[in-house]
């Protein structure tokens, strides 16, 4: 009983060590890429260029933001998740992702409704670091705030260097698919 009880601790302890717990996916696989969009990205450089192939993007591919620094992308998921840690990646500092605020499950959601918002209005607030955004670290959240996600809105509200322009290069969502739900996206309203 006490070698079992060893055995148990000890994967326990590893298994809590590391950054993504056992069960842990990449979410992108569930994106519905039909429902992606992004506001003030720039035309050349897009949201869906970086998380079209549905996992951590490794091409030279990035995201831009167009008018000024800040963009709003919305990451709609084709079933239920939940979403334990994200990550952002950005090579270029100057124009990496500083402050950004995570809402969830808008209908839809525009600048004006999540500029000047706060938590709880917007489930979390982040400052994200150079070392973080630069090495592409997950980031977690509070698991129980994104425990059962439909669409998951990114608000980048400045970057490191005071830039006119946010250049993304990768973006993850971290977690578990909700086994009670189906993906549904493929199903289409039948005509009387």
């Amino acid at each position: 009983m006490e070698n079992l009880m060893k055995a148990f601790s000890a994967q326990a302890t590893s298994a809590s060590s590391s950054t993504n717990e056992q069960g842990d996916v990449s979410l992108l696989q569930f994106l519905d890429l039909q429902q992606l969009d992004c506001l003030n990205e720039s035309t050349e450089h897009s949201l869906k260029s970086i998380v079209s192939s549905k996992k951590l993007n490794t091409s030279s591919e990035y995201l831009e933001s167009d008018a000024d620094e800040q963009l709003l992308m919305n990451i709609p998921f084709n079933q239920s998740v939940r979403v334990k840690s994200i990550v952002i990646k950005s090579s270029d500092i100057a124009h990496a992702p500083k402050k950004i605020k995570l809402a969830i499950n808008r209908q839809s959601l525009g600048f004006d409704d999540v500029a000047d918002a706060e938590e709880p209005a917007v489930a979390q607030i982040l400052e994200l670091d150079e070392e973080t955004v630069k090495e592409g670290k997950p980031v977690s959240l509070r698991f129980v705030r994104f425990q059962s996600v439909n669409s998951l809105h990114i608000f980048v509200v400045s970057n490191h260097g005071d830039e006119d322009e946010t250049r993304i290069a990768g973006i993850d969502v971290i977690g578990v698919p909700v086994e009670t739900t189906k993906d549904l996206s493929g199903l289409k309203q039948q005509e009387n």
